[in-house]
């Protein structure tokens, strides 16, 4: 029979107090130690309760779920100061076209005067003491709330559907507005408190004469949180915040491009060099921009080649068939150091007929042929490997079945196989879609050019040297946006775009970034461009977390947990959500996260929980493969105290993933309640 407590003997209650002494250990080496009594006595402020039984609700859905206690991870952990929040406001869900208010108290509509007097509107559940005059007061301080229309959730819900086959495999094709960002159907109410996300807050620091020493407290729950196991696409939350730490938040991809030769007129007689930078979201329409401003520079048409220097990553190209036998899907895209439009082309849909539809493709690839009309079938519409059956042979594309008509006006996303050989077709045909013209060829290597060609091959004006600095610089998006789309809508590419990125310019002395960021200098003058691949960069991942976090590294083979040797236990991910916490960045790694029952990967949360107290107060990034089912980040409890959340199932059977997310919206739900 188990103990109904893991505090009934002195031995267990040493197991469980191990890791909290582990994090009294200071970040760095303090001038001055303060007596770890005064450290025990203000860390437990809050009482240890860290529970071996798992809660009712926890074990109910398991339950349902066809799980055991033994395949599951959780663990729930205060963090911060209740009355100073590092986490964004949160979000009330109403429903206007309805007059029946919900029963959840977190979703009541309120008027404005009464918001900062209680923002759950009914009394707490039954898990909160109404007595506790503390949380009531602590209720009324907090006086930001942001309200979204229900009918706006679902709009963007839509629209985030067409661009995927698969919501928990998402890959961002377009610049997909986030629904937060829509002025005209958020309204923030009696914003008095909008510093409450200011990096000045309180995170829980012990001070004693000048002396900082950082602390956890001890967790509110705790199962089983040091097994290993896998962790689907939570595993984003480790590359993104270390490149947040290493890069910083407005950190940038320059993409150089460079010429041989010399320019006469609007004629390059030479050869353009194009020098990837690994850039994670060179979109189509990005890329042109890029190549307009070649154009404006004063190059139209060139007398010789386009050459993609795409070196900056060695050797990381994968069968994209190899995970899991798909390889048309987007999330099976290999990383490159030019990777453009994740290697993926949309092919819309649209009746013309009873017996045939037209295909349009986004982007063209040039000296390819994609047809254009497509037979008809009675079928229900599905993924595109069911609806079009699509093969990229040598110089076409062949669709070896019928559209079923039911797909009406529909987007398909397909990867193409090769992400060099895909670069330079979009890049010849949008050259050419400029009015511009090229006599040779667009090559992809991942060889600098000064070892390609020499002055000895080549002949007249195209024999004179690379241009000393780059015609055009063009910077990426900056990091802050390339992490929203990586954990709000879990794109695998980007991932190992930045991953990868970490191996390389976290390397470089801040003046050197200073020097190519104002393109005071061409890196081809120092020979040859600094390379990484993935042993690297997952070196240099584990050093930073060895550096700065004590549990020990988790076990990646890639960035993006799209991976079935990896693993992390829920203790790694606590400790590396709790470090986030009191970081300067933080603002940019919890916007990035998907807001329970309101957007991202975590939006459905409020279909299969609509009682959930957690709707509008987490920030969770989700992560799911055959027999993984996992959710990890931030809740803000009812009481106004923040928690750092992370689940892992994990099961030897293929379970069921609409199933076994209950069990962790539960623990979402139950968190919030605090």
């Amino acid at each position: 029979m188990r103990p109904t407590s893991k505090l009934r003997h002195s031995s267990a209650l040493t197991a469980k107090l191990s890791p909290f002494f582990r994090y009294l250990r200071p970040s760095k080496p303090p001038t001055k130690y303060v007596p770890i009594m005064a450290l025990l006595a203000t860390a437990t402020v809050l009482p240890i309760h860290a529970q071996a039984v798992l809660p009712k609700a926890i074990e109910a859905a398991l339950s349902r779920a066809d799980l055991t206690e033994a395949d599951i991870s959780i663990i729930v952990t205060p963090v911060g100061d209740k009355n100073a929040s590092r986490l964004p406001a949160p979000i009330q869900v109403i429903d206007s076209s309805i007059s029946e208010p919900s029963s959840n108290p977190a979703l009541q509509p309120k008027p404005t005067a009464n918001i900062t007097a209680d923002i759950t509107g009914n009394p707490p559940k039954a898990t909160q003491n109404n007595n506790d005059k503390t949380q009531n007061n602590h209720l009324r301080q907090q006086s930001t709330l942001i309200t979204i229309e229900q009918r706006t959730i679902e709009k963007h819900e839509k629209k985030l559907h067409a661009y995927t086959d698969d919501p928990y495999t998402y890959q961002s094709l377009e610049s997909i507005p986030t629904i937060l960002g829509d002025k005209a159907k958020i309204a923030v109410i009696n914003d008095n408190n909008a510093s409450n996300s200011n990096s000045n807050n309180k995170t829980g620091d012990i001070n004693t004469d000048n002396t900082s020493i950082k602390i956890s407290f001890s967790p509110l729950l705790n199962h089983q949180s040091d097994v290993a196991r896998t962790p689907a696409s939570t595993m984003k939350l480790v590359p993104s915040f270390i490149a947040l730490d290493t890069l910083g938040a407005d950190f940038v991809w320059h993409t150089r491009v460079y010429h041989t030769g010399l320019v006469i007129g609007d004629r390059l007689h030479g050869d353009l060099i194009i020098q990837g930078s690994g850039d994670p979201k060179m979109t189509h329409e990005r890329l042109k921009q890029l190549l307009y401003k070649v154009q404006t520079s004063g190059i139209r048409h060139i007398d010789g080649d386009i050459l993609i220097d795409s070196g900056v990553f060695k050797n990381v190209s994968k069968d994209p068939a190899a995970f899991d036998n798909s390889p048309l899907r987007p999330y099976n895209a290999s990383p490159d150091g030019f990777l453009v439009n994740f290697s993926t082309i949309g092919i819309k849909s649209y009746p013309l007929n009873d017996d045939q539809a037209n295909l349009t493709y986004t982007p063209l690839l040039a000296n390819y042929d994609l047809p254009s009309i497509i037979n008809t079938r009675s079928a229900a519409c599905g993924q595109a490997r069911y609806s079009l059956a699509p093969e990229w042979q040598t110089k076409q594309l062949v669709l070896n079945t019928h559209l079923p008509n039911s797909c009406q006006e529909h987007a398909f996303y397909v990867a193409y196989p090769d992400a060099k050989d895909f670069a330079a077709r979009v890049i010849a045909a949008k050259w050419q879609e400029l009015g511009n013209t090229l006599s040779g060829d667009v090559i992809t290597q991942e060889t600098p050019y000064t070892t390609t060609k020499s002055a000895k091959s080549m002949h007249g004006l195209a024999a004179l040297p690379i241009s000393p600095l780059p015609i055009v610089s063009y910077p990426s998006l900056n990091l802050t946006q390339q992490i929203y789309d990586i954990n709000h809508f879990s794109n695998n590419v980007m991932t190992e775009q930045v991953a990868l990125s970490i191996g390389v310019y976290d390397k470089l002395d801040n003046k050197t970034v200073d020097k190519a960021i104002n393109n005071s200098y061409s890196l081809y003058q120092f020979g040859k461009p600094t390379t990484t691949g993935y042993p690297v960069a997952l070196q240099t991942i584990n050093q930073w977390w060895q550096t700065n976090l004590s549990t020990p590294p988790p076990h990646l083979t890639n960035g993006s947990g799209l991976c079935r040797d990896c693993t992390i236990t829920a203790a790694n991910l606590s400790e590396l959500l709790t470090y986030a916490y009191s970081h300067p960045s933080f603002n940019a790694y919890v916007n990035s996260l998907g807001i329970a029952g309101v957007s991202g990967t975590i939006t459905a949360h409020s279909e299969r929980l609509p009682e959930s107290a957690a709707i509008g107060r987490a920030w969770i990034k989700t992560g799911t493969l055959n027999n993984v089912t996992s959710m990890a980040g931030y809740v803000k409890g009812l009481s106004g105290q923040d928690y750092v959340v992370v689940g892992l199932i994990n099961s030897e059977h293929a379970h069921n993933a609409y199933t076994a997310r209950p069990v962790l919206d539960a623990m979402l739900d139950w968190t919030a309640q605090h």
